[in-house]
């Protein structure tokens, strides 16, 4: 290829002077070099300072031949990418802000409750609300969110059963029985707590 017979687009460039082994092997390239340096200077056209993002890394993944940067991202284990996965830069104007890595979290291992949100992973900042179950009640905040570290903030609470006014010396007297509202455990429930009852009366006796 003749230099003559170079695209008008280049044709401005001819009064580049060149080797004449490159005029015969690689005039294109050559042109396509310096057209770069007349289209984006490195003073006016920088787009070698990729965006970092917390929890995640990047890669540039731009064609050999192209004027526009080219980036892709990507999460650590354990979070995932919130917006666009590739970002391009041109004059020095990237397409869009980076994305972002949000943390992952494991469903809250909870007894005797209710979840507001049943899934298996939760996405930062997402909240929790838990309900205990009729009988049980709250230890800790009833409200967890996950948090940056992956972990639920605070921490997860405990539904605990409830016991009732007159139900204290029977869990005392038999360290073996729960209150229970049902009707065979409340019948127990009174057997024991007279014999409590008649424990403590000889104990006062002696």
């Amino acid at each position: 290829m003749r230099l003559g017979m170079l695209s008008p687009i280049v044709a401005p460039l001819r009064l580049c002077t060149m080797p004449p082994k490159l005029q015969s092997i690689l005039p294109s390239l050559y042109c396509l070099g310096l057209l770069t340096l007349l289209l984006c200077p490195s003073a006016l056209c920088d787009c070698r300072m990729f965006p970092s993002i917390d929890h995640g890394f990047h890669h540039d993944v731009s064609s050999f031949f192209s004027f526009t940067t080219v980036v892709q991202y990507e999460c650590d284990e354990g979070y995932v990418l919130v917006g666009e996965p590739k970002i391009t830069c041109k004059n020095s104007q990237w397409s869009s802000p980076a994305p972002h890595c949000k943390a992952l979290c494991l469903k809250p291992k909870l007894e005797n409750g209710k979840l507001s949100m049943d899934k298996a992973l939760y996405v930062e900042p997402e909240n929790v609300t838990i309900q205990c179950d009729p009988g049980y009640s709250m230890v800790s905040s009833q409200s967890i969110t996950c948090s940056e570290n992956r972990t639920w903030y605070p921490e997860v609470p405990k539904c605990e059963w409830e016991v009732h006014n007159g139900c204290e010396q029977v869990l005392a007297g038999s360290q073996l029985l729960q209150c229970l509202p049902n009707p065979e455990d409340v019948k127990m429930a009174l057997e024991v707590y007279k014999l409590s009852l008649e424990i403590k009366r000889l104990k006062q006796e002696e």
